[in-house]
């Protein structure tokens, strides 16, 4: 799977790592595997030692005295400050992010294979998205996790831990992004055939750009203006794409596949696995199933090439 790395004014693509963080949550679980990998490394030492001197040491040269104080200090006090100062640590750790009142909920179902998002009425109108989270810096998002077919799990290395999407039971993550960039998500629940091909993106935003995108984003797309772009629109209606895919403002209504209505404006397509351009458009139409093994999608190959183009023209002006 390729890991498309994003730079510019907009942002950048993050590292699928859970040490490169700029979350509060993943902050306080990089930090408490960092304690205790050195927790570990400092107890491996100890024994490490008290081997060494059980070896190499003479019968006798340590005394029954000096033999009580060693396995008092080695058998009981450094492990209990050590334990303790690891328990400390952890703490911390324990304690999950809250939502507040002035959380952004965002509901994310996991599919085979990508992501259906949801945005709420209560947040400035209710609009549909997929395969990208758009959140604001600064503020906490109260993720709505679920699964329309089997288990997934829904991770942001670079934000929050990964939380399992169960069919018919929502579970909740909250996180925080502490900077705006793009960042890259994945499932980390086998799910199928392409469960290595299901990514996302996590955009987030600078709070007065994200409610520029959100109203824009209840918006529906403009009219296309180019007769390739028109004729592309007759197409997608004519061979039933609008029967699993929604384009807001048009008889677009389908809700099989993941929703359209401003999918110009992702940076990749396909669940992340390769950057949104045309040629890839026109790749995705004709045959999903070859570019995403297991999808539903059913294979285009009888469209002509010209046909194909001008769908994704179409597809091109969907902003």
């Amino acid at each position: 799977m390729h890991q498309w790395r994003f730079t510019g004014r907009n942002g950048h693509m993050s590292r699928q790592s859970a040490f490169s963080t700029f979350g509060s949550e993943a902050a306080s679980m990089r930090d408490l595997t960092l304690l205790m990998t050195a927790g570990g490394v400092l107890i491996f030492v100890i024994v490490a030692a008290l081997f060494t001197i059980a070896i190499r040491s003479r019968q006798g040269a340590i005394g029954h005295r000096g033999g009580m104080r060693l396995v008092l200090w080695a058998g009981a006090i450094v492990p209990t400050v050590v334990l303790a100062a690891l328990l400390i640590g952890t703490l911390p750790a324990m304690r999950p992010m809250k939502a507040d009142d002035r959380a952004l909920v965002v509901d994310v179902s996991g599919e085979q294979f990508w992501w259906r998002v949801g945005y709420r009425a209560a947040d400035g109108g209710a609009f549909a998205a997929a395969n990208e989270v758009r959140i604001p810096v600064g503020r906490t998002v109260d993720f709505r996790l679920s699964a329309g077919d089997v288990i997934h799990s829904f991770w942001i290395p670079g934000l929050a831990g990964k939380v399992d999407m169960i069919p018919g039971r929502t579970n909740r993550l909250v996180a925080r992004a502490t900077r705006a960039g793009r960042y890259r998500g994945q499932c980390a629940e086998f799910c199928g055939l392409s469960h290595a091909l299901m990514a996302f993106d996590v955009v987030a935003m600078e709070p007065a750009a994200f409610d520029r995108w959100l109203t824009e984003q209840r918006r529906p797309p403009p009219t296309p203006a180019t007769l390739v772009a028109q004729r592309g629109a007759r197409m997608f209606a004519d061979n039933g794409c609008g029967g699993c895919h929604a384009v807001a403002g048009t008889p677009a209504t389908g809700r099989i596949g993941p929703d359209f209505s401003h999918i110009a404006g992702r940076a990749t397509l396909g669940a992340g696995i390769m950057p949104m351009s045309t040629a890839n458009l026109v790749r995705f139409i004709r045959n999903a199933p070859a570019v995403k093994p297991g999808a539903r999608m059913p294979r285009y190959t009888h469209l002509a090439p010209a046909d194909a183009l001008a769908i994704a023209r179409y597809l091109e002006t969907l902003k």
